[in-house]
């Protein structure tokens, strides 16, 4: 019953809060952070309960709607518990950013605050396919109203753009769900939506790749995967601060998060075939994302950019089918969330003092104000992927587990890190050691800055050093899809990417890095 309160206190609190606030305002706020807080606590407790988790921690299997085989199905295992820790964490950093940001119906901003987080924990926990669905929904249509509502000037566009752009994308889903159902049904006589009883599911060859292309479209596109990113840079351009926080560190990993945890499993021949057109967006997604990155002067539109860069090395490790590089993705998941998080945090903390994103009409800030310069250096050098900071972790893991898949792809993976270290640079150079454009006078970080970005600092430092505990807990859940009939165990004559029969195992270098672990 725990996973239901997870969703229920923070549906609970947004709605508290939107009450409260017509009384008083300082109390909605609180409100609003103490239900984030208490989630947060209780998944911190588990982790702290289960730091090597087995299969499942623990699952809440009841009857829904049994004529039509739905029931609500949430299970718990490492993946899912490193994901809610994510949202918790950035979910708390969101409340507190707003803090002064949003004084225009604050109560309204803190329910659908809490609802967009309620609809993600949701997707990390439902083991039913109808109710993934209905989460899944429920994710989009707050996070419309903070963009529409409180975003800058272009907001009512950007918001449009996103909502039609993850609806649409959803729907080919929705279809692929109800093709799934009634093939499973026809074929058992047991009509259900459960992700357990789907699993194995013998499909129809000319169908089961249009069942996989719908899933797999809702999830790239909320990736955001080449070429389907075109919504991003103006919903985060637009988006407040902690809209643009929940749309990059946890909105766009439901995405990276549906291709592990449906696409791979329930699907995995088809996945296999599909694994070099895979593997090749993300390439480009990586290359094309760093160079637009670079060319842009709109400090949030870059940092947008920089996650299509980063998200192509999802797309590139999910698809490369090893276990090295599915754990190189979940540390990805969890690091992109607090770096480009912390980046879009600095930007909001940055756009509040000066008026303008605009990084040209920005320069030599770091003399005066050098708390708010070493926080945006520790973030850039994260985005860049310094080793010592987690994102180092992330693509170590993700390149050196895709090397035996596709070594061209790889290469080319790989010099993606030189152009993240250009357009990094440039952020530093242009905003704080670039030759002053104006006399800005406006205080440095203050206290509850301070109090947003040293949990942030904190922890991608430690991730970075220590990620042993973040890849324990994962690892059950991705050695989950080492089982007969998943990906890596394909028949060897299954079309698939070069060198296939070899990515299928664990590779001599990677036996050496699991058995360290074990």
């Amino acid at each position: 019953m725990i996973l239901a309160w997870l969703i229920l206190i923070l549906l609970t609190g947004g709605l508290l809060s939107w009450l409260i606030a017509r009384w008083n305002v300082l109390l909605a706020r609180y409100t609003a952070l103490a239900a984030v807080l208490l989630d947060f606590a209780i998944a911190l407790g588990i982790w702290l309960q289960n730091p090597s988790p087995g299969e499942w921690i623990t699952d809440l299997n009841l009857e829904w709607i049994p004529r039509f085989g739905i029931r609500f199905h949430l299970a718990l295992d490492g993946l899912s518990l490193l994901m809610l820790l994510l949202t918790f964490f950035l979910g708390a950093l969101g409340v507190l950013c707003s803090w002064k940001e949003i004084r225009e119906r604050p109560g309204f901003f803190h329910f659908n605050l809490l609802w967009v987080l309620a609809g993600i924990t949701g997707v990390f926990l439902t083991m039913d396919l109808f109710l993934f669905y209905f989460f899944w929904e429920v994710m989009l249509i707050p996070m419309y109203f903070l963009i529409g509502i409180w975003g800058h000037a272009n907001r009512i566009y950007a918001a449009y753009k996103f909502f039609i752009f993850t609806q649409a994308s959803g729907l080919f889903m929705l279809l692929a769900i109800l093709g799934l159902y009634f093939i499973q049904g026809q074929s058992s006589g047991n009509y259900s939506f459960d992700y357990f009883d789907l699993l194995g599911t013998e499909l129809p060859a000319g169908i089961a790749g249009w069942l996989m292309g719908g899933f797999l479209l809702a999830f790239i596109v909320k990736l955001p995967a080449f070429p389907f990113h075109n919504w991003l840079p103006d919903a985060h351009g637009e988006a407040p601060t902690a809209g643009s926080l929940v749309l990059a560190g946890l909105l766009l990993k439901t995405g990276a998060y549906g291709l592990i945890r449906f696409v791979l499993p329930l699907f995995p021949e088809q996945a296999m075939n599909f694994a070099p057109w895979g593997m090749l967006l993300g390439v480009i997604g990586i290359l094309y994302g760093g160079k637009l990155a670079f060319a842009q002067t709109d400090l949030k539109r870059l940092i947008a950019y920089t996650s299509v860069s980063h998200m192509g090395f999802v797309m590139l490790g999910v698809f490369a089918f090893t276990e090295m590089a599915l754990q190189g993705v979940v540390m990805q998941m969890i690091t992109h969330g607090i770096s480009t998080g912390a980046l879009f945090l600095l930007a909001g903390m940055l756009y509040e003092r000066t008026h303008t994103r605009d990084i040209t009409q920005m320069g030599g800030l770091w003399k005066g104000h050098p708390a708010l310069g070493a926080a945006m250096m520790v973030f850039v050098m994260a985005s860049l992927g310094l080793p010592g900071l987690g994102n180092f972790i992330a693509e170590f893991l993700t390149l050196n587990g895709t090397w035996p898949s596709n070594r061209l792809m790889t290469v080319l993976a790989a010099t993606g890190l030189v152009i993240a270290t250009i357009y990094s640079l440039r952020i530093m150079q242009k905003v704080f050691f670039g030759q002053t454009q104006k006399e800005w006078e406006f205080p440095d970080m203050r206290l509850r800055e301070y109090l947003i970005m040293m949990p942030l600092v904190a922890a991608i430092i430690w991730l970075g050093l220590f990620p042993q505990k973040a890849l324990e807990t994962s690892e059950n859940a991705i050695m989950k899809l080492n089982q007969p009939g998943s990906v890596f165990n394909i028949s060897p004559g299954a079309p698939a990417l070069n060198q296939a029969e070899n990515t299928l195992k664990i590779q001599p270098g990677e036996k050496e890095v699991f058995d360290e672990r074990n």
